[in-house]
């Protein structure tokens, strides 16, 4: 009898995966709405739908720098109902978070990559250095005395400042304002020297010649038109030297098998959507075609990405809780 039950219990469960999704689907962003992580969840789920044949709804958690809407995933029943979305946080939050309530490598089914958004390396209008051997310059001889914006503790911007300090080894004055707008305001008005983020906010800047830009963080060089002719941090003599913000997804750990691959069948899918790269070209993300689409190899990304920022958060001493 108790074999009867469990094989039952085992054709039940198999039913229940092979007709997932059967009811809307969560994707919860750990950040507010209208922001770049929000825009990349409502323009990947348009293209998820055409798959997976279901709704989804974007469910904003937003606090302690993505931290609780990650908690809520990682504690969330492991049905393939409950999806999380997050950036770069996801391997900077355990370094900034020293009670973090949950462990990134351990609580979730790694379902695959997204994308990623380059970063540039900017300054007030009034610097007076034109590129960036020029700036090297002006920052060994006025060590002390530069200021340097960032969007807040945890943002994209504080965590590309902090590996620039470690790679140019000249500590600045860090400057965390609420958001990237604050912080673009005054850098445009000369009240801070230089600032790192990302192309999404930069690039019009850069366009209109309102700041100054030196650098790209990536690797290779950019082909947007007013950036491509920006060299990359790496050629700049800062090697190896590599930021981006990127996306990925992720479900809770117990996630069936079966709905993990069908998940990520359905991303890839989405990954190839030309209306997908389209929008995500708007916003200066690059949509991933490599490896990193696959769960496993996703994951060791993050790993490796978790053992690049716990050594630059550690010595910088600046914790989020």
């Amino acid at each position: 009898m108790k074999k009867l039950l469990l094989a039952v219990a085992a054709t039940v469960a198999a039913g229940a995966v092979w007709a997932y999704p059967d009811k809307p689907v969560n994707i919860v962003v750990p950040f507010s709405a209208g922001g770049p992580t929000d825009k990349v969840a409502r323009d990947l789920a348009e293209s998820l739908r055409k798959t997976l044949n279901a709704t989804l709804v974007i469910e904003n958690v937003g606090g302690a720098g993505g931290t609780l809407g990650a908690t809520k995933v990682a504690k969330a029943a492991p049905d393939g109902y409950t999806l999380l979305l997050h950036h770069i946080s996801m391997a900077t939050s355990p370094a900034l978070y020293r009670n973090l309530q949950y462990k990134t490598l351990d609580d979730f089914e790694y379902i695959g990559m997204i994308n990623e958004v380059p970063m540039t390396l900017i300054g007030k209008s009034t610097l007076p250095a034109n590129n960036y051997a020029e700036l090297s310059k002006w920052l060994e001889a006025n060590k002390g005395k530069i200021n340097l914006a960032n969007a807040g503790l945890g943002a994209a911007s504080h965590l590309c400042g902090l590996l620039f300090q470690s790679a140019v080894k000249i500590d600045m004055t860090t400057v965390p304002y609420k958001g990237t707008g604050p912080a673009m305001t005054d850098l445009l008005g000369g009240q801070v020297d230089i600032m790192c983020d990302q192309t999404t906010n930069t690039t019009s800047q850069i366009e209109s010649g309102k700041v100054k830009a030196f650098a790209v963080t990536t690797t290779k060089r950019l082909t947007t038109p007013a950036l491509a002719k920006l060299p990359t941090l790496d050629e700049s003599g800062l090697k190896g030297f590599n930021v981006s913000i990127w996306h990925g997804m992720y479900a809770p750990k117990g996630t069936p098998k079966a709905v993990v691959e069908k998940l990520n069948a359905a991303l890839k899918a989405a990954l190839k959507d030309p209306e997908f790269i389209k929008r995500q070209e708007a916003l200066g993300a690059v949509v991933i075609t490599d490896k990193r689409v696959e769960g496993a190899e996703h994951k060791k990304f993050v790993e490796a990405e978790i053992n690049k920022w716990a050594p630059v958060i550690k010595a910088a001493g600046q914790y989020a809780d």
